[in-house]
């Protein structure tokens, strides 16, 4: 009664700046980290990271990840979207960039070229990686829906 359809989904993840990554971590630990995210065309979530962080060294150990965007103050106003996903490393080249364009489209993190803060992104980039994690399923909730029936 309350699961969003995937057109709510898709409109609901457009609509939100940032999610949690949750990786397993080194420990047996979850491993939570809030990220800005971007999708790409095939509804793919993207993250940047530094190559070098513990997010990348646990999935790099185990590719399998839990994603959560979340909203709402009050009961009757929460949404979320749990994502189970697989997911993939990219570095530096032609593929790495494309995603970094699907992450600047979503978040407007584009600077005019020849910016300060262009320049200090342009410089971080030879240090980051992209993450793309490919939803293998999908659980959602709106209670929006419930009306008054809660």
């Amino acid at each position: 009664m309350i699961a969003m359809t995937p057109q709510e989904v898709s409109a609901y993840l457009a609509s939100q700046q940032r999610l949690i990554v949750v990786s397993n971590g080194p420990h047996g630990y979850p491993h939570p980290v809030p990220m800005n995210f971007g999708i790409d065309a095939d509804g793919r979530l993207i993250i940047l990271t530094f190559a070098k962080s513990q997010k990348v060294r646990n999935l790099e150990r185990d590719p399998r990840a839990a994603l959560l965007v979340e909203s709402g103050t009050h009961y009757h106003a929460l949404k979320s979207v749990v994502i189970y996903a697989s997911a993939e490393i990219i570095g530096q080249g032609d593929e790495f960039e494309r995603c970094r364009e699907a992450f600047a489209r979503k978040t407007q993190t584009v600077a005019a070229p020849g910016s300060s803060i262009r320049n200090q992104v342009d410089a971080s980039m030879a240090k980051r990686v992209a993450i793309r994690f490919t939803p293998e399923r999908v659980i959602s909730w709106d209670h929006a829906k419930l009306g008054s029936k809660y």
